[in-house]
């Protein structure tokens, strides 16, 4: 982004920064569900339906990786705008993450050793997490409109198709929590590469005198009722797969069948 715009005129490039902080939180929040993500992707079986674990995996990388990483990262961003959300393309946007990712991860769950199979699930992953960006940018609403610049859009696109592909070999390759935790820890560095790539690409141009209104509409949120639904959202989904990942992993283990004395008496003969 252009951070130029003197005296605050009209058809002005908009001056934008980023607060440090919420870039950090905007990466723990995607490292947080591609750590879900690769918890419930290991718990997929090859060749079986897996419905509940595909939804989880789809769940906490679409929905916390990418959508709610996306919005923190947007509250990081400062300008002297007033700057507001639609519902419809936010709303829209969180469904296409969730839903594209948990097909991405059922197409290579039939065959993790495939690689066409990666290679297409990757390529739609990646091409999900780039609608999911650019139609949460296109939701935004200000006094203004976008310049873009196309080869940072394709650089951005180019990362999230690599970043997809890669994610999707982890999930499948990755057995330890140290391994896993490292692998989310670059998937998270790659969604957030993409983010913010896809963000230089676009300049905020200001076409009003009254750049700090906030847009008003039926199914708009202003930048300070983001949070709030943002927050909610992502907590509520991180808990939500919490649980059900520790109801698969601890109530729902295969009871040990009880020994009786016959069978401690065959063990010692066999001794």
């Amino acid at each position: 982004m252009n951070p130029t715009s003197e005296g605050n005129p009209m058809n002005s490039t908009v001056a934008t920064s980023y607060n440090a902080g919420l870039v950090i939180i905007s990466y723990l929040i995607s490292v947080t569900g591609a750590f879900i993500a690769l918890t419930a992707a290991g718990r997929i079986q090859p060749g079986r339906g897996n419905t509940v674990s595909v939804i989880c995996a789809g769940l906490a990388l679409g929905g916390i990786g990418v959508w709610s990483m996306h919005f923190i990262a947007m509250l990081a961003l400062r300008m002297d705008v007033g700057l507001g959300y639609s519902m419809w393309e936010t709303t829209i946007s969180l469904l296409a993450a969730i839903a594209i990712s948990a097909l991405a991860f059922r197409i290579v769950a039939y065959n993790p050793r495939s690689y066409a199979r990666l290679l297409s699930a990757g390529t739609m992953l990646g091409l999900g997490a780039v609608v999911m960006h650019y139609l949460g940018m296109f939701g935004m609403r200000f006094g203004g409109f976008f310049e873009w610049n196309y080869p940072l859009v394709a650089l951005s696109v180019l990362i999230a198709l690599v970043a997809a592909t890669v994610a999707l070999w982890l999930a499948f390759n990755t057995r330890t929590i140290m391994a896993r935790l490292l692998a989310a820890c670059v998937m998270g560095a790659a969604v957030c590469s993409m983010h913010y790539t896809g963000m230089a690409a676009a300049d905020f141009v200001c076409t009003t005198s009254d750049r700090l209104a906030f847009p008003r509409g039926p199914a708009i949120l202003s930048v300070l009722e983001l949070p709030m639904l943002v927050i909610t959202l992502a907590v509520g989904m991180a808990t939500a797969l919490a649980i059900d990942l520790f109801f698969q992993a601890y109530l729902m283990k295969p009871a040990q069948p009880k020994r009786t004395p016959s069978d401690w008496a065959i063990q010692e003969d066999l001794r």
